[in-house]
């Protein structure tokens, strides 16, 4: 199951008989699963536009899971007793699907801080005690992909020709003041100065893709503490082999960047 995904480098961890569950009861889940990541990718100009939020690839697999039915949802739980209500705790998902044999819900967590993790795993905790879920699905960015996300940018900017603030602004890449100084401060040093393309690339991978962000380590990290234990559970981490270069020019390169800065403007970093 999800051989196929696992083929092009995705990290697909079954938790609780999940996938005993999901391969004799929601083989559908599986399949709609397969082919929305299999279709998923993300050019470098969208990760770099995005500042680190929600890129323009998230946002298409979001539309593409729901187009195959996966929806938001909010569950609501109730105690009462004696027809009076004590406790009334909500809980919403992204995308939740329902199926013959129940309800299979999914989160997608591209770039969020690592906390959400918590909230998604006892999110999934507490809907499989009440019955109101099957199996809790969650897709990050994989081992690969964390890993290489700062040779990513360093290659975008050596392809780009990134030497000065004046090519960051060619590029339609707006930077902050304390950035600007950070950057200033890394290639003035005397000692081992760095030059400008690195220190750029480096500052905005710590600042944007840092090891207290969303990513594989930090949620299989709560798993195997038990955290959403006994919810069977469906992990899934992107590959490097997502990541796409672009072939355009300069011209094309920075329209593509500042229309992913604008969409991606008011977006929650998830």
């Amino acid at each position: 199951m999800l051989e196929e995904l696992s083929g092009r480098g995705f990290e697909c961890e079954f938790v609780g008989h999940a996938d005993a569950i999901l391969e004799r009861d929601f083989p559908s889940a599986v399949g709609d699963i397969t082919r929305v990541l299999n279709s998923f990718d993300v050019p470098i100009t969208e990760i770099v536009g995005s500042g680190g939020g929600e890129t323009k690839g998230t946002q298409r697999m979001r539309k593409a899971f729901a187009v195959a039915g996966w929806t938001k949802k909010t569950y609501e739980i109730r105690k009462i007793i004696n027809g009076v209500q004590r406790e009334s705790i909500s809980h919403e998902v992204d995308h939740v699907k329902a199926f013959e044999k129940g309800e299979i819900a999914l989160e997608i967590e591209w770039n969020n801080k690592d906390p959400f993790f918590d909230r998604d795993l006892e999110n999934f905790k507490r809907l499989h005690a009440e019955g109101a879920i099957s199996v809790g699905v969650i897709v990050t960015r994989g081992t690969s992909l964390h890993a290489s996300m700062e040779d990513f940018v360093l290659r975008f900017a050596a392809e780009q020709s990134i030497r000065s603030f004046a090519d960051l602004e060619r590029l339609k890449l707006d930077l902050t003041r304390p950035k600007r100084r950070s950057i200033e401060k890394q290639i003035g040093r005397r000692k081992d100065p760095a030059t400008f393309e690195f220190a750029w690339g480096h500052n905005f991978v710590q600042n944007k893709y840092g090891e207290a962000t969303t990513h594989w380590k930090k949620l299989m990290d709560r798993v195997r503490r038990g955290v959403g234990n006994p919810c069977p559970l469906l992990l899934v981490g992107l590959p490097a082999s997502i990541v796409s270069f672009p072939t355009e020019g300069p011209d094309l390169v920075a329209a593509a960047i500042e229309t992913a800065t604008i969409e991606n403007s008011d977006d929650t970093a998830k």
